[in-house]
Order: structure tokens, then sequence, then C-alpha cells
């Protein structure tokens, strides 16, 4: 872990041994720079300039379609879940009825961990066809969690616009199941809603201020999914970034730096283990709560 530390001092391209004295260094430059987008793909050789198309213009709107860093790192987390659940099922159909080994068992393992304690729990009776979906949620955010821990690495889901983009997924799958299961009459019930018993002036009333109550109920938990999992994965990296930053200010120091660097460079090796364990907890929190709430408007009383 400790040569990932110093990956990352080579990644953020600052000299080992600067000559500018260490006021100098703007050290939240160098922090956003690697934490926001941008069109270019830093490698360990060198720098490239991702591809830029012309923008779209459809309906008044503006898309610029141009490939970004983190759309790149999207892509290739996709392609890693693809790959890892390919090469699961083609180990798990050779070995037939036995249990697979290696990687293969950890896949299985973790793929009916989330059917069995995260999808069927939390839905309930008719929740198998969700589980590809939630499945799929699940190893995609862990993928892409992950990316942003390696060194010239960057992480997709510390943008509000892919976890943004990934609860309006799951905003969508929990009302459309909901619709589904209840019928047009029951889901509108959801939305506009009255207590049983009242008679029709109480019942309009209480409608009235239900009625934005309950719409709002719907849009804060997709806005409550996208803002938990960018709110954490972009507060550890900059944690990590801060810690590596003060062994940057400290190198200029010359022989005094011997006595400060090992206290950054303990604390960051530390939070990036927490990282890993928190990239996981989040991708399992966001498949939990998309489960949840699928369960819940599903078998809406």
């Amino acid at each position: 872990m400790s040569g990932s530390i110093m990956a990352w001092l080579a990644a953020l391209q600052v000299p080992a041994a600067p000559t500018e004295k260490a006021e100098q260094l703007d050290l939240s430059e160098i922090i956003m720079h690697h934490m926001t987008n941008s069109h270019e793909l830093e490698t360990p050789w060198k720098t490239y300039d991702l591809p830029h198309w012309a923008p779209v213009h459809l309906w008044g709107l503006t898309i610029d379609f141009s490939l970004t860093k983190h759309v790149v790192f999207l892509l290739l987390a996709a392609a890693l879940v693809l790959i890892v659940m390919l090469l699961t099922a083609w180990r798990m159909k050779r070995v037939g009825p036995g249990a697979p080994k290696g990687f293969a068992s950890v896949i299985e393992a973790m793929t009916l961990f989330v059917r069995d304690e995260v999808v069927m729990k939390n839905i309930g009776r008719g929740g198998q066809p969700y589980v590809p979906f939630i499945t799929t949620l699940f190893f995609f955010i862990l993928f892409a969690n992950l990316l942003g821990l390696l060194p010239w690495g960057s992480t997709p889901t510390s943008n509000i616009s892919v976890t943004g983009a990934l609860a309006l997924l799951s905003f969508i799958a929990i009302e459309v199941s909901g619709f589904l299961a209840l019928g047009p009459r029951k889901y509108m019930k959801t939305i506009f809603y009255a207590p049983p018993g009242m008679g029709p002036v109480g019942g309009g009333l209480m409608m009235l201020i239900m009625t934005p109550v309950e719409f709002l109920g719907k849009l804060a938990k997709p806005f409550a999914l996208a803002i938990r999992l960018f709110a954490n994965m972009t507060a550890g990296h900059l944690v990590i970034l801060a810690f590596i930053g003060l062994i940057l200010l400290a190198l200029p120091l010359g022989a005094g730096s011997l006595v400060i660097i090992p206290g950054p460079i303990v604390m960051a090796v530390s939070i990036m283990v927490l990282e890993i364990l928190v990239a996981l907890i989040q991708a399992y929190i966001f498949a939990m709560l998309t489960a949840v709430f699928i369960g819940l408007i599903r078998h809406a009383h």
C-alpha cells in the first residue's frame, strides 16, 4: 500500500524535490485537478487528450457527447463487470454442479448475497425479476468506486452527474415496478393520498396537504441515493489527497521532512484501506436502498 502512495505522488505530477518554497505550491489546485472531470486521461507515461466532438443540438438543448476522464472509467467499469461475470459463468458451467473455486467462488458468493439478503428479503414476493438489475447496480458501482483507488485512476462516482444518472435509473425502476404491481388506480393513491375513513371535506383537505408531501417524498429517494454515494466517494479521496499534499509541502524542508512525512503516509495508507471498505459499503447501500424502495411501493398499503 505504501508503494501505491508513492505512485499517487508520481501521479500528482509534482517534482520529487521542488526548488520553489512550500508556500508557492498550490495544493488546492493540484487536488481539484485530480478530483474533477476533464478531457484528459493521465497515464504513467503521458497525458492523452481525449477525442472532442462537436456538440449536438436537440430541442433547444446543447449536448456534448465528447469523451471525458469519468466517461472512460465508466466504460472501463462496465467492461470489467461484463468480463468478470462472463468468466464466472463460464467457470461455473465448466465445473458443473460442484462449487467453483478461486475468484469465481467469491463472485458467486457476492451474487448470492445480493440476491438472497438484499433483493429477496427487501422486495419479498415477486422480487426475482429485479435480481439482475440490482446485482448489476451493485457490481457496477463497486468497480467504479475501486477504480478511483488506483494511481492515475479516477472515481466516476465522485461526479454528481454519474450518481444522479444511477439514481434516476433506480427511480424509474421503483416507480415502474409500483405501477405494474398496484395498477393505475392504486398507484395514483401513492401520490394523491387521503387517509381512509374521512369525509369528503376532510379528505379533500388532507389530499391537498398530503399530495405535495407524497410527491416530494418520491423525489427525495433518488436525491438521497445520488448525494450519499457522491459525498462519500468525494470525501474519502479528498482526505487521501490532502494527506499526500502534506507530504509535498514537507519535501522542501529537507532533513526536517523525515520527521513530518511518516505521519501523513501512515494516515493516507489507513484512509486508503478504509476506502476499500467504503467502496464496498456504498455499493451495498445503493443496491439495498433501491431494493427497499421497490419493496415499499410494490407492497404499499
